[in-house]
């Protein structure tokens, strides 16, 4: 369904955005330590930026990608204050493709993970070159990686196949868990969130 905010750049400061935002940080951290737990090849750290974003818009989506970031900067790692840019990238254009009706569907939540995956590779592969000499820090795209490098291929290609390989798949079983999630919200809990209260447009 194409949700129905006064405008996909409205920032709603209420009581309900204010509870979302800690709720979706915690729901990240829950999927990377369930990721890391099961040594799955996926990060799944991104489901509550993802809901988030499809809730509130773009804008929420961002700022829960980025303190998300800032979080684990100071609590994991340090470098995680780099990539805090795809976090916020990731709430961007999921907000913005579910204000334009990219949520109403399985089909469409498919497609909207394969383009956050391929989007999110694209801004992670330059910090991957400058940070992590091209790796994700992933076995199966560092695999990748190695076997491209072994095989003279630029260092950029090799380090954008490691990111796709990991990104895509990764951003698609987010996008469509986060969906399965927002759909399975009670209806009234989705309206809180279309601005019709008090909202500030930026």
């Amino acid at each position: 369904m194409k949700l129905n905010r006064k405008s996909m750049w409205s920032l709603q400061f209420s009581t309900v955005a204010l509870v979302l935002i800690p709720a979706a940080i915690g729901i990240n951290f829950l999927g990377k330590l369930f990721a890391e737990l099961l040594k799955l090849p996926l990060w799944i750290d991104s489901i509550g930026t993802v809901l988030s974003a499809m809730l509130a818009g773009p804008i929420i989506g961002a700022i829960v990608g980025i303190i998300n970031n800032v979080i684990y900067g100071f609590t994991t790692s340090p470098i995680s204050f780099v990539y805090a840019i795809t976090q916020a990238v990731i709430g961007l254009v999921v907000g913005i493709m579910a204000y334009k009706g990219w949520i109403s569907s399985v089909k469409k939540a498919i497609i909207l993970g394969l383009v956050v995956g391929f989007i999110a590779a694209t801004v992670s592969t330059p910090l991957n070159i400058m940070f992590w000499e091209g790796m994700t820090g992933n076995v199966w795209g560092d695999a990748l990686f190695a076997y491209l490098r072994a095989n003279d291929n630029a260092l950029w290609v090799a380090s954008f196949a490691d990111s796709i390989v990991v990104d895509v798949p990764d951003k698609v079983v987010t996008v469509l868990l986060s969906f399965l999630l927002f759909r399975s919200l009670p209806k009234n809990v989705k309206n809180m969130y279309d601005n019709h209260g008090e909202i500030e447009k930026l």
